[in-house]
């Protein structure tokens, strides 16, 4: 089924101060607007905190949206600047690590590979987790993955390569050791 912010004149609706036509345009993106947040604060609650304030500063904000289809990139952009201002706000720097729902039926195999992606992606720096999360995770286009970042497609593309080499090394010496 394609999402509601497929309707025509969906923005437009909503820009004119429809409040349904608001909702069922983001009501699509908060799951993926969580995921980005979750990625670049890995703590579930602050995830959910900076998905609140993006959609209300979606709404206030609302008349800079541009056009239907770069919506989720422009709601997406303003979840990428929540969390850097929540990241902000901090007065000190304690480590919370994400809450691990427990598995209820993947193989010892299955686990052992999502383990070792888990263990490789926290190696990584923050911008080179995000890029991945971007265009792997919420499977956007690299321009979108580019907006998001504030960069160009061709920069957004040359910092996905770096990530995945750099994330290569990791998932390789685990295949390794094994006998």
């Amino acid at each position: 089924m394609a999402p509601t912010t497929d309707t025509p004149g969906l923005l437009q609706r909503a820009q004119a101060g429809d409040r349904e036509a608001f909702e069922s345009m983001i009501r699509p993106l908060v799951e993926p607007g969580y995921g980005l947040a979750f990625t670049l604060l890995g703590h579930r609650q602050d995830a959910e905190d900076a998905v609140q304030e993006a959609v209300i500063k979606a709404w206030t904000k609302l008349r800079q949206a541009r056009t239907e289809n770069s919506v989720r990139a422009w709601f997406l952009q303003i979840v990428a600047n929540e969390c850097r201002m929540s990241r902000r706000r901090r007065w000190s720097s304690v480590i919370k690590l994400p809450e691990v729902a427990q598995p209820s039926g993947p193989s010892e195999d299955q686990l052992a590979e999502t383990a070792d992606l888990h263990q490789a992606l926290r190696t990584l720096s923050r911008p080179d987790r995000l890029v991945l999360f971007l265009f792997y995770g919420l499977d956007l286009e690299l321009e979108e993955t580019a907006g998001i970042l504030g960069l160009t497609p061709a920069a957004a593309k040359a910092r996905l390569y770096r990530a995945l080499k750099r994330l290569r090394p990791g998932l390789d010496e685990r295949g390794r050791t094994e006998p």
